[in-house]
């Protein structure tokens, strides 16, 4: 069993995001070699120890089987983002935007490049997955980089030694790259940690297209669109897809700021927006 205080190591969701820019700056960083795991906070390095020990097949599984009828609530788009944004730092008021604010600055960014209307749809709702913790899950069990289950744990996945605690690592089945999946089976059959990006993915799965999809459910798979691992996992459609993640990456890291969103304006855009591809109330 895991206490209370185990389960929420980070000050907020953000700081995993904050410590997502140390490891991928949009600069180059002028040393190659330089220390990440020195700049690494004490909370984020507790949180991968938490999240590295506990997501295992078994624990993604139950989680699955319990979120994945969505049955939790029935909500519009914009009640989930209202939800959502009752998520907020309550130690840092005066800095921390609401939750709605970094989302609407992400689509925003999308929308002034000129994607496509889906495109800007999935940068306002990408993150709306994290009402997980609304429902009393633990940080590790919502945000983090994303990985399979089920197979050996590729050391491209940051603070890769924690997983030397995780009951899977003893497991001859999941010890091998392949683990309990064939070679080339393709993302689509392959269990992933359990987030608020798979979680996400299910609630909108029928309703976007493919190119979404992908940057919803794995928009965290760092490991992958990254690092370059777990290609072998990968199929054709998948390789292709994934060129649409990496599209999305620069606007889920870089486009967060502290300037202020005046949300009431840009809602009418949005109500239409949402209304075009995710009409009246989804079940979550």
């Amino acid at each position: 069993m895991i206490s209370p205080s185990e389960s929420t190591p980070l000050a907020d969701l953000d700081e995993w995001e904050d410590d997502l820019l140390l490891r991928y700056p949009e600069e180059k960083p002028k040393d190659e070699f330089r220390d990440y795991d020195a700049e690494t906070r004490p909370g984020v390095r507790e949180f991968y120890r938490l999240n590295h020990r506990y997501q295992t097949l078994d624990f993604v599984r139950k989680k699955r089987a319990e979120y994945l009828p969505l049955t939790k609530r029935r909500m519009t788009v914009w009640e989930a983002l209202e939800y959502l944004n009752t998520l907020v730092d309550d130690s840092d008021p005066d800095i921390e935007l609401p939750q709605i604010e970094h989302l609407l600055q992400t689509a925003e960014a999308i929308r002034a490049d000129g994607h496509p209307r889906w495109f800007i749809l999935t940068g306002l709702i990408h993150d709306l997955g994290k009402i997980l913790c609304l429902f009393d899950e633990p940080q590790w069990a919502v945000v983090g980089d994303t990985f399979p289950v089920g197979c050996q744990f590729s050391d491209k996945i940051v603070f890769h030694e924690f997983f030397a605690d995780n009951p899977d690592s003893g497991t001859a089945a999941y010890s091998t790259p392949g683990g309990i999946y064939e070679e080339g089976c393709g993302l689509d059959h392959v269990i992933m940690s359990w987030g608020h990006d798979e979680y996400l993915y299910h609630v909108v799965k029928d309703k976007l297209p493919d190119p979404a999809l992908y940057m919803i459910r794995y928009h965290s798979f760092y490991p992958a669109h990254k690092e370059g691992a777990y290609d072998h996992l990968m199929n054709d459609h998948d390789r292709e897809m994934f060129d649409w993640v990496r599209k999305f990456n620069p606007y889920d890291l870089y486009t967060k700021s502290t300037e202020r969103v005046d949300v009431e304006a840009l809602r009418p855009f949005y109500d239409e927006l949402i209304n075009e591809f995710l009409p009246g109330k989804l079940s979550w």
